[in-house]
């Protein structure tokens, strides 16, 4: 396929964006399902002191609230990342858990999660969830962060350098640096750049008691194949 300066693209997006023929997450939907809203941290660093989760717990639909306490015996995330420092030795791994204990770290950083009968339901029970959180410094560029006496997010990364990365051939890009005709020098900020869908992360779980198997449907960076647990 080519195209010329001016020439028309037909669209392909519409009849999923614009006419509504599209399919997501909330176009799925079980017998007796129940519905799961997250509690985020309003604050970007700051040490979680506590959880008060009674008032919320006793609202209409509400089934379950979870914080990081019941969830401690699941543990943290892994990394699949296995990159190495400048030196050779292994790229910092903090603990990331799926809700945060002891602080939190970014605006949204998870800290409990409500299930209740319907969405609304989940929505005001989450908004009853009392957070004590003490405030701390912090910083959101990530050249400051990189900087002596940035907060730290993590105790065991220190200068926040997860990960101090070597890639080329130093010696002769500095060879062509120091004998280039005309040097400029700028620093430029890039935007985050992530694979994102259309609709936020979300899943729909169902679970087969006959056949024993669990069924996860959820959007995706690339076409997944299904999975199941027969134990």
């Amino acid at each position: 396929m080519s195209f010329r300066i001016g020439e028309p693209v037909r669209r392909t997006e519409d009849p999923t964006l614009l006419r509504g023929e599209g399919r997501y997450t909330d176009d799925l939907n079980e017998p007796g399902q129940a519905y799961a809203y997250i509690v985020r941290s309003p604050h970007p660093h700051g040490l979680l002191k506590g959880i008060d989760v009674q008032s919320a717990k006793a609202m209409p639909g509400v089934l379950a609230i979870y914080t990081a306490a019941e969830l401690a015996a699941y543990g943290p995330h892994k990394c699949a990342l296995d990159f190495k420092q400048r030196d050779g030795s292994a790229m910092k791994k903090p603990i990331r858990k799926s809700l945060a204990s002891d602080k939190v770290r970014f605006v949204g950083d998870p800290v409990a999660c409500v299930i209740a009968e319907t969405y609304l339901q989940a929505k005001d029970a989450a908004e009853a969830v009392e957070l004590d959180i003490e405030p701390l410094p912090a910083v959101a560029v990530a050249s400051q962060a990189a900087k002596p006496g940035a907060p730290q997010l993590y105790d065991d990364v220190p200068g926040n350098i997860a990960l101090d990365f070597l890639w080329g051939e130093p010696e002769k890009v500095a060879h062509a640096f120091a004998s280039a005709f005309h040097r400029t020098k700028l620093s430029l900020r890039n935007t985050r750049v992530v694979v994102a869908a259309m609709e936020p992360r979300a899943g729909l779980c169902t679970y087969d008691a006959a056949a024993g198997k669990w069924t996860l449907t959820v959007p995706g960076q690339g076409v997944w194949g299904r999975a199941w647990n027969t134990r």
